[in-house]
């Protein structure tokens, strides 16, 4: 059995993440789904707008996922979840803003060069990011405020 990784924070689900998951278990048989702990997300990216108990209860409940697990906290070198995930491939959305070859080489370094990094595809939606879609809600959100205003 191929066991395939996926991480991300999915903080606003949304179809480019369904679609991240689709292509990292069409790479094995199982897929672990690594949720990123609240205290990752503050430091990394924003404050969650959902925790990360409901973040990875959400992620487990989509059809690809076979398992989702809580992240590391950041002050925990992010390879030390491998051991629990323990996969064959870590499979990376086409926008995460990591360098395939710097893990390759921290995999190698750890004994771990068996394990394959594969950069998925991304999908061809306008509103497949969760930025893009906080983005299109507040220009929404922004036109019908004048919309009001000219009434």
């Amino acid at each position: 059995m191929t066991r395939v990784m996926a991480v991300g924070v999915f903080d606003l689900l949304h179809a480019g993440h369904l679609h991240y998951m689709e292509q990292a278990k069409s790479l094995g048989d199982y897929l672990v789904v690594v949720v990123a702990h609240d205290d990752t997300v503050r430091k990394r990216k924003h404050e969650p707008v959902t925790g990360q108990a409901l973040r990875r209860r959400m992620v487990e409940g989509l059809k690809p996922v076979d398992r989702a697990v809580i992240g590391n906290p950041p002050d925990v070198p992010i390879f030390d979840i491998l051991p629990k995930v323990n996969p064959d491939i870590i499979a990376l959305g086409y926008d995460q803003e990591h360098a395939e070859e710097r893990i390759r080489s921290s995999l190698e370094s750890r004994g771990l060069g068996h394990i394959k990094v594969v950069r998925v595809e991304g999908l061809s939606d306008d509103l497949d990011g969760t930025r893009k879609i906080i983005a299109r809600i507040l220009d929404l959100s922004s036109a019908k405020n004048n919309t009001e205003g000219d009434a």
